[in-house]
């Protein structure tokens, strides 16, 4: 598959390399395509890197892995070229402010979530929530003890979910769909809690698991 990752930080490398081992095509979305350069030529004919616009055209799945802060902007300079497309919603609305005892600050209130936000942006975009409850070391291949953990996804398009279910069972997770964008004001602060025990034990190799009768 031809996937779009919108993002040049550390999460849009860890997914762009971890799709490429799984056999996608992939390319990059950057403000400064330049600086993925020497990603490109490190992994050859199946990576690429343009501006945001051209990989979110290249993608017939698109992942969105830039700062919170950023998503917004980042989704208006794709022009369009989200609509219709299934796009994997990988931020966090994460304050720039410090933790509190361990806890992040959101810059979204209780009763609204960032992927709506994005949605109301982008009305023609598929938006699903994804790869925001873990750290960027396990969103692919998480090899644990309990064996594969669990992806919350949400979104408003059922076929966009689907997509974004296979993709997912490939990188080595299980999925649970939560129903519509909504749900996404529960999803994304599990971030929240998957940082504490990092921020207060220095422990990040843990994922979240539904465990069901």
């Amino acid at each position: 598959m031809k996937i779009g990752v919108l993002g040049s930080g550390v999460v849009g490398q860890v997914l762009a390399d971890g799709l490429l081992k799984h056999g996608h095509d992939v390319m990059r979305g950057s403000r400064e395509p330049a600086k993925l350069t020497p990603w490109k030529a490190h992994h050859g004919a199946h990576a690429s890197a343009g501006t945001f616009e051209e990989a979110a055209r290249f993608g017939y799945l698109v992942i969105l892995a830039v700062k919170g802060a950023a998503a917004a902007e980042v989704v208006t300079a794709c022009h369009g070229e989200l609509d219709g497309k299934a796009v994997l919603d990988a931020t966090n609305p994460i304050a720039d402010s410090p933790p509190e005892d361990g806890v992040l600050r959101f810059f979204t209130g209780p009763n609204e979530s960032l992927m709506e936000r994005l949605q109301a942006a982008a009305p023609r975009a598929c938006f699903v929530k994804a790869f925001s409850c873990v750290g960027n070391a396990l969103m692919v291949d998480p090899a644990l003890p309990g064996g594969p953990p669990t992806m919350f996804i949400c979104g408003n398009d059922e076929s966009a979910k689907r997509q974004a279910a296979e993709l997912l069972s490939q990188l080595g997770w299980g999925v649970e769909d939560m129903g519509r964008a909504t749900a996404a004001r529960a999803i994304e602060p599990l971030c929240m809690l998957w940082c504490i025990p990092g921020f207060r034990q220095n422990r990040w190799q843990h994922a979240f698991r539904l465990l069901v009768r």
